[in-house]
């Protein structure tokens, strides 16, 4: 663990030694983190990120910083950062205290809540429509224990699926061998968005919990998340986060043009007022 920290200390000077970065990102988590038409990572997360790495060349006079972008997955990601191959994680993670114990974050860039996607003419319209019901979720994700929450409160003997990817999990959907995909509803609006049954999907569900998305840095850097905390601050000040949350949520995108109509919630708005990384 000592080694670990000491190496973790030294992410800005690596950095510095080698003129790259090594960026974690999702290849699915429209609108935050996926790949464009012609495979470069695109999206909100990714957008942040690049403000990131001009704060990064500015402090360490690096004009031309490498950017190496790593592909990771919900169940692969906090390995990356906890074994040191990415410096910084551009996707739709949740930050919460058992993660914390492995991980620093920056400033929230989102709030979440999970709710569902389900057919449009599926007697499903909140959780209690879920007994006896199958319901999948993807690994790694905190949304399981949520789910398994409600179970037990409500006795609804659902039957819980668990999927390697939300492209998975929302194939499984589709081709109705589950009744309902839970996630955050962001995410489930950015698949809704490009699937092909999207005029057939509908998202239900009371809010179960409210989750705040940040980026992931490595632990006890604390050098490292001052510098991006700065930035964060920085952006929510000049109106910059703003401006990029309505280019991704309130307007067309990639791939099929497609708008989440999704405003900024009055928790982002409230962080971005009084700028902190304290989410519970």
């Amino acid at each position: 663990m000592l080694a670990q920290l000491s190496s973790a200390a030294d992410t800005l000077e690596r950095i510095k030694k080698t003129n790259t970065i090594n960026i974690a990102f999702r290849e699915t988590s429209l609108p935050f983190s996926y790949l464009s038409e012609n495979k470069t990572p695109i999206g909100y997360s990714i957008d942040i990120c690049a403000k990131f790495v001009d704060a990064i060349k500015k402090e360490l006079k690096l004009p031309q910083l490498k950017i190496n972008y790593i592909p990771v997955t919900s169940d692969t990601r906090m390995e990356a950062m906890t074994s040191g191959k990415a410096d910084i994680e551009c996707g739709s993670t949740a930050n919460n205290a058992e993660r914390r114990t492995k991980v620093n974050y920056t400033l929230p860039h989102f709030f979440a809540t999970i709710r569902m996607m389900v057919f449009a003419d599926s007697s499903i319209k909140n959780w209690q429509d879920l007994k006896d019901k199958k319901v999948v979720v993807t690994k790694g994700t905190s949304t399981d224990k949520y789910l398994l929450e409600r179970d037990k409160v409500r006795s609804l003997n659902m039957k819980m699926v668990e999927s390697k990817d939300h492209t998975e999990s929302v194939s499984m959907l589709e081709n109705k061998q589950v009744d309902a995909f839970a996630q955050h509803d962001a995410i489930l609006a950015g698949f809704k968005a490009r699937s092909r049954l999207r005029d057939k999907l509908v998202i239900v569900g009371d809010p179960l919990s409210s989750e705040a998305y940040a980026m992931m840095l490595p632990k006890g850097d604390a050098a490292f998340k001052k510098l991006i905390d700065m930035e964060m601050v920085r952006m929510m000040t000049d109106g910059e986060l703003t401006r990029l949350y309505e280019k991704w949520f309130t307007k067309p995108v990639q791939p099929n043009g497609v708008n989440m109509t999704l405003p900024m919630s009055v928790l982002l708005r409230e962080t971005i007022r009084f700028p902190s990384d304290k989410v519970d």
